[in-house]
């Protein structure tokens, strides 16, 4: 399979419209009876984006009353010192909020469908960790984690726990700012950085970087793989919280719809996929997701408890026996 460049349908980079948590309105009841009809007996792929974090404390690209900024990209990041230097100056200081926020209502509601056996796995646009805190096992981070940077020379992976700690110390002037602007990949925005010493390799002198994709970067092919594993042990896709800018969440998308299996999409705002969808809701994820876990458990355990169901037939209806034929099939 080849490599999938993650780059956005413009400059701007990834977006989620105006994707939010639960803030802005109730998903109608009529709205998740149809969602809950296409996906009740079927085990569901998840994909998530940044509007899925939004009720954890961490902003969206795009959402409401957020001014649209250009995030740096892996070719600027390479090529300039100066901005690699800016880049982690700011990372630094957003690094401890980020890692801070705490996992919503949303992403528990998911690791419970996982717990049921609805949920087959989790790709996750999102570099925040929330899905593993929240319980989630089956979680593919498709653009990486901002918990590690790794080296661009000798690949050496260094927990960022530990990376803080070193940065603190070779730059003791430095005191965070009273109002820090956190971004979405856990960059904030401030205005001094010349004197600040960028981290090397301990191990090589290397340059390093969040183990994160950036924009323009190429989305590892092993990760890619994870996550068409995940579409394919499922029936059927859930999107969550993302206006899918960026290709590798579209390339999914249609994986899924080339299986038939259907696409339901929960974002406030248009998404590029909105014409694969079965079910498109312009809504809140948390709440969305809430409801959802709660309808999809009961309807679970009400045909579990069916006498009508015959104990020849459970052995197909079992997840490890629906893993099984999605894979032959693939």
């Amino acid at each position: 399979m080849n490599r999938v460049l993650d780059d956005a349908a413009s400059t701007t980079g990834p977006t989620t419209g105006a994707a939010s948590g639960a803030t802005s309105g109730s998903v109608s009841a009529d709205d998740l009876d149809r969602v809950v009809e296409l996906l009740a007996g079927k085990r569901v792929a998840v994909l998530s984006g940044a509007g899925l974090s939004t009720d954890s404390g961490i902003p969206d690209y795009r959402g409401a009353g957020r001014v649209v900024r250009k995030p740096m990209t892996f070719q600027e990041f390479l090529a300039d010192p100066a901005k690699r230097q800016r880049y982690w100056a700011g990372s630094h200081l957003g690094w401890r909020s980020f890692a801070a926020a705490t996992p919503n209502d949303g992403h528990r509601a998911l690791a419970a469908l996982e717990d049921a056996g609805i949920v087959a796995g989790v790709i996750t646009q999102n570099v925040d960790g929330l899905h593993l805190r929240a319980g989630s096992r089956r979680v593919v981070e498709i653009h990486g984690s901002m918990d590690r940077a790794v080296c661009l020379r000798c690949g050496q992976v260094f927990s960022r726990s530990d990376l803080a700690t070193t940065i603190d110390r070779a730059n003791p002037w430095i005191d965070e700012p009273g109002s820090v602007q956190l971004q979405p990949d856990g960059d904030v925005e401030i205005t001094e950085v010349e004197r600040f010493v960028v981290p090397a390799c301990s191990v090589c002198g290397g340059d390093l970087k969040p183990d994160v994709v950036f924009f323009g970067e190429f989305v590892p092919a092993e990760k890619f793989r994870e996550a068409v594993s995940i579409v394919a042990d499922a029936d059927a896709l859930l999107v969550v919280g993302s206006s899918l800018t960026v290709n590798s969440g579209v390339r999914l998308v249609d994986h899924a719809a080339r299986r038939k299996n259907p696409v339901v999409i929960v974002n406030r705002g248009e998404t590029r996929s909105d014409r694969r969808a079965a079910v498109k809701l312009d809504a809140g994820t948390t709440e969305t997701l809430v409801h959802l876990a709660e309808r999809l458990s009961a309807a679970g355990a009400s045909r579990a408890e069916s006498p009508a169901e015959s104990p020849a037939a459970s052995p197909a209806a079992s997840p490890a026996a629906s893993r099984a034929d999605s894979r032959s099939s693939e």
